[in-house]
């Protein structure tokens, strides 16, 4: 009889595996993520339009989604496709390079501060005025070309009344932007008007007046800008600057980019069946969708994501663009596949003519290229929800006849710069620039890290200077405390296990922390709760450390500090070579080598300073030399290390826990402390000088024998008429007694008076 096996039963699961589910703008709900291809996760990025700096808004955007991605690929191990589109014509680019160009034109061939330019600035100036000021403006002041002139003052006031300029804005949420660019300009007019006629002070009017003295360059003169070059160049030069802030902001590139500029055959193509399939018209040149009948076929619905917003007119005109003509629409909700080209814009040639791809197409055309008729995830700002993304699935729907061209739709919140929403159409953003000369690119993503991805983000000072240092001190000590350890700790056995109920403890506990973790990011990239998670597993981790001193299990203390530092390179946090424990550097180190006597050489002159002090003062033999020694180890700590990075944390058992932390870290928490200290004896000093102050007019005021007191010049003369041997008054002016109770009150007084004086003559002997 052949020996077998004993039966086997399949484990009973205790813990069921967590389950990724993501907020879907189509269901605006949390639902399953199931990917149609195994591990394969196809997904767009809308990308940006590029004709300006990048702002916070595109941080906020992009290190999201990047967040997003990297948990997507680095934590669950999907195989992510990440394409991602470059708008590089559309009308704000072709407007703004048009503008830049018609002024760059205009300033060059300006030779002197003349009559006719200060007419022209001032002619456009006007023209501001009375079209874009004016929209905000109530009723009663609505001015004209020919009244700008005589309503300036008035606007001028509203603008400085807090109450009317609100009123003002909810007209126009512009307005601010448009009365600040009119007032810069009249001043600049009136200066001119005052001052040299030289080039340097027309140049210096036309720059002040660029925004708008450009507009109407623009109006006069935009049939003579016929190089489509002009706009590439402008977009080619936003889109490298762009590339490089994302570059410092930690995001990683597209696996595959896309421009419109080099899809527009395809655009023409796909415009070409959406006509054929019966969703989209022709008219003087330029091809319109048909929102209604797509909307009304029996397969098809129309604004899927925002079903309530078809008919926002607002919404709708934004979506078409400044430069469009919409007068060949059959309904308001209709968009442009196809421009045709107006004079002083790029065109490509068309089966209905010169023209120009729509904004909304360029994303379905690319998309398909790469991913056909479905893609896992499609992504961007939630400004970009209606139109764009709904006239976005409704095309792509129509050309592909498919009813889920989509199938998780994900939307990033607003962002909010100290309670207000930040748009470049109303000049209120900060560039990426312009932040990260105050925070670096780690603190920043900290920041959005620490809220909700599809949230509102309030990006404010407390946040950085409050949340975000606190948190990322917290991680910084925490590797600094473990790298001190490992250092400390000798690499042989003891002889003991060092595994008791402490150590299950906190084993348990790591692993728990990964479950928990792994929940947070599944419950729809709860991104807040996972930092939690970690922040927690930091402190459980420090607190066994403090407990334990050197009968600690080092291993253990590594293996939570290790996986805390990979999950913190997981959401993109720092870099550096990934064997190093913790969350690396905050930005990549381009230096190719390392100097060994530029890294070494101010730590030995350190050591070596110290050296020479204590050997000083050994040969010295002095009576203090013990003191003076003490002196020179708080020295090394508190001044000569802390430039250089190097912690030194006094223990109990007088062995120092060496810390490697940023000498930045190091210097901010000297100078702190210092001015904590400097600070208090200020106080200290501000109050023994008040005490002095109250003392010598308390002495002063002692000068006086309490005999005089009640006598002229210390009353004035008639005020008494009669006093007693003390120098008492008993009788007012007129010879009446005093009463009993004044006469109470003036012998309290003299009591008083009579210390004062008997302190003023014992100090007087004492000078």
């Amino acid at each position: 009889m052949s020996v077998q096996q004993p039966p086997w039963k399949i484990p009973t699961r205790q813990t069921e595996e967590p389950v990724l589910k993501v907020f879907n703008s189509l269901t605006k709900s949390k639902t399953e993520f199931v990917p149609r291809n195994g591990r394969l996760v196809k997904w767009y990025n809308c990308g940006p339009t590029v004709y300006d700096a990048s702002h916070m808004g595109h941080a906020r955007n992009y290190v999201t989604q990047d967040i997003l991605r990297r948990i997507m690929s680095d934590y669950f191990g999907y195989d992510v496709h990440f394409v991602m589109n470059i708008t590089d014509i559309d009308d704000k680019i072709i407007l703004r390079a048009r503008q830049n160009h018609l002024f760059d034109n205009f300033r060059s061939q300006t030779s002197s501060l003349t009559t006719e330019l200060l007419d022209k600035v001032q002619g456009a100036w006007r023209l501001h005025v009375s079209e874009r000021v004016s929209k905000g403006l109530p009723n009663n002041i609505k001015p004209t070309v020919e009244t700008a002139d005589a309503l300036w003052l008035q606007i001028e006031a509203i603008g400085e009344d807090k109450v009317q300029k609100a009123e003002c804005l909810k007209r126009d949420e512009k307005f601010d932007m448009n009365l600040t660019a009119a007032i810069r300009t009249a001043s600049a007019l009136s200066a001119a008007r005052s001052g040299q006629k030289d080039r340097e002070s027309a140049l210096r009017l036309l720059d002040e007046s660029r925004d708008i003295l450009s507009a109407a360059l623009d109006e006069e003169l935009k049939d003579t800008v016929t190089d489509p070059s002009i706009s590439r160049a402008l977009a080619a030069f936003w889109e490298d600057e762009f590339f490089k802030d994302m570059d410092r902001l930690r995001v990683l590139r597209p696996d595959t980019l896309t421009r419109v500029t080099e899809y527009v055959p395809e655009v023409v193509e796909f415009v070409k069946r959406v006509i054929e399939n019966g969703y989209a018209y022709e008219h003087e040149g330029s091809v319109y969708f048909d929102t209604t009948a797509f909307d009304t076929s029996e397969n098809h619905d129309y604004a899927k994501l925002e079903p309530w917003s078809k008919g926002n007119r607002e919404l709708l005109a934004e979506g078409e663009g400044a430069l469009s003509i919409t007068s060949g629409k059959r309904s308001a909700s209709d968009f442009a596949l196809w421009k045709a080209s107006k004079s002083g814009e790029p065109s490509w040639p068309s089966p209905w003519g010169p023209g120009r791809p729509g904004w909304h197409i360029e994303c379905s055309v690319m998309a398909s290229a790469i991913f056909g008729d479905n893609m896992d995830i499609h992504s961007g700002g939630v400004d970009l929800a209606f139109p764009h993304h709904d006239n976005e699935l409704a095309q792509s729907e129509a050309f592909h006849e498919c009813n889920a061209w989509v199938n998780y739709f994900i939307h990033t919140g607003h962002l909010h710069i100290e309670g207000l929403k930040m748009s470049k159409s109303l000049k209120n953003f900060i560039t990426i620039d312009e932040i990260l000369q105050r925070f670096t690119a780690r603190q920043l993503r900290l920041a959005f890290l620490s809220q909700l991805w599809n949230a509102k983000v309030d990006f404010s000072e407390s946040l950085m200077t409050g949340e975000v240092k606190t948190i990322e001190t917290t991680f910084n000590n925490f590797f600094a405390t473990v790298k001190a350890v490992l250092l400390a700790h000798e690499d042989k056995s003891d002889g003991y296990h060092h595994y008791e109920e402490l150590e299950r403890d906190l084993t348990n506990g790591i692993y728990e922390s990964k479950l928990a973790f792994r929940a947070a990011l599944c419950d729809s990239f709860n991104t807040p709760e996972a930092l939690k998670i970690l922040r927690d597993m930091v402190s459980r981790t420090n607190v066994y450390v403090n407990s334990r001193g050197k009968s600690l299990n080092v291993a253990l203390v590594e293996q939570s500090a290790r996986w805390v530092g990979d999950m913190l390179r997981m959401f993109g946090l720092g870099g550096g070579e990934k064997p190093e424990l913790g969350w690396g550097q905050d930005a990549t180190d381009s230096a190719s080598a390392v100097n060994r006597e530029e890294v070494l050489m101010p730590y030995l002159r350190a050591l070596s300073s110290f050296r020479d002090g204590v050997r000083r003062l050994a040969i010295a033999k002095g009576d203090d030399s013990l003191k003076e020694i003490l002196k020179l180890c708080d020295r090394l700590r508190d001044e000569d290390l802390v430039p250089l990075g190097v912690a030194l944390d006094d223990q109990e058992d007088g062995k120092a826990l060496v810390k490697l932390v940023p000498p930045s870290d190091l210097i901010r928490a000297r100078d702190e402390k210092r001015q904590k200290v400097e600070a208090q004896a200020a106080r200290q000093a501000a109050l023994a000088q008040s005490e002095q102050q109250k003392r010598l007019a308390k002495l002063d005021k002692g000068r006086t024998p309490p005999e005089e007191l009640f006598k002229p010049p210390h009353v004035p003369k008639g005020t008494y008429s009669q006093w007693n041997e003390q120098g008492i008054p008993t009788a007012d002016e007129d010879g009446e007694k005093l009463s009993k109770s004044r006469e109470k009150k003036l012998l309290k007084e003299w009591n008083n008076q009579k210390k004062l004086h008997e302190e003023f003559l014992t100090w007087q002997q004492q000078q």
